[in-house]
């Protein structure tokens, strides 16, 4: 399970509190921007707090792309709550049903069915509504929600990736020229944090497939122990990602969301390879280990 709670504070604008831990996800725009949808409030309003023990009760690891699945979804059953809650304190102050009161999430304002100009209640409306009603229980003031996700199963994201490669057979050196992808992963909340996580694992990728192996001479000591004897890409040797994303939300979560952060190492790997094998089928090779370096590809067409 993953934790989420949803606090509206005084002035209107709302903290998440989230059990999950970012180190480059981009957790914080995304649940601020899972908050605003569901709330109006704006992102630049939204706080998003995590890996403070002091008030965040419990979490889990940030790994096997459950993040958006498990965070997300209890960051936004949170919200459904609060804002469930907040309609009921709107609906005393409109003097009206529940079941007539509406949020306009356009404006971040709360209003009677049908009739949005008689009169509205803000977020900040509500929020004083909750410190009068706890200040005549004298309590301190607190709205706020908390949800833990479970989820009822795995999700599966799928994907094609496809590499062009040219290969030099006299001296083994292998051009990347182009990467195609197209990944699935369910719901799509930020493009452009979604991309950049393809990116960034097609950057390892690529890595693992072209450059990075750790050497060991006789005696069992590493020969790649510094950055100086250990290869790996830089950005001089990436070519331009075309990268594609279709959805197909997942029924595992009220969201939809599937995983991505790891597809780009997953596919762009046996892609890479597969393609320097193809470029050097006809001259009788039919497979090379990882990492497929100019040397091994040499020794392959030498034995051939």
């Amino acid at each position: 399970t993953e934790y989420g709670s949803l606090e509206l504070l005084p002035d209107g604008s709302l903290k998440v509190l989230t059990g999950s831990s970012p180190y480059g996800q981009g957790h914080y725009t995304t649940w601020a921007m899972l908050v605003s949808e569901r709330t109006g409030v704006p992102v630049e309003a939204i706080q998003v707090v995590h890996g403070d023990t002091d008030i965040v009760p419990r979490g889990g690891i940030t790994g096997g792309s459950r993040s958006a699945q498990k965070a997300g979804s209890a960051v936004a059953e949170a919200t459904d709550a609060l804002v469930t809650e907040a309609r009921q304190l709107a609906a005393d102050l409109l003097e009206a049903s529940v079941d007539d009161v509406v949020l306009d999430i356009e404006n971040a304002r709360f209003h009677v069915a049908g009739a949005p100009a008689v009169r509205a209640i803000g977020w900040a409306d509500v929020a004083e509504a909750q410190m009068n009603r706890q200040a005549e229980a004298d309590d301190g003031y607190a709205f706020k929600c908390e949800s833990d996700f479970a989820g009822e199963g795995p999700t599966v994201p799928y994907g094609v990736y496809a590499a062009v490669v040219e290969v030099d057979t006299e001296t083994g050196e292998i051009e990347l020229r182009k990467i195609v992808t197209v990944d699935d992963a369910g719901t799509i909340l930020n493009p452009m944090i979604v991309l950049g996580q393809v990116h960034g694992g097609l950057g390892q990728a690529l890595g693992q497939a072209l450059y990075e192996h750790f050497v060991y001479d006789d005696d069992g000591n590493p020969l790649t122990g510094t950055f100086f004897d250990y290869g790996f890409p830089s950005a001089a040797e990436m070519p331009s990602f075309d990268c594609n994303l279709t959805e197909n939300p997942s029924p595992q979560n009220p969201l939809g969301f599937k995983g991505i952060a790891e597809s780009g190492t997953i596919g762009g790997v046996p892609a890479v390879q597969n393609a320097v094998v193809d470029a050097l089928a006809h001259l009788g090779v039919r497979h090379l280990d990882l990492p497929v370096t100019p040397l091994r590809v040499w020794d392959a067409l030498s034995g051939a």
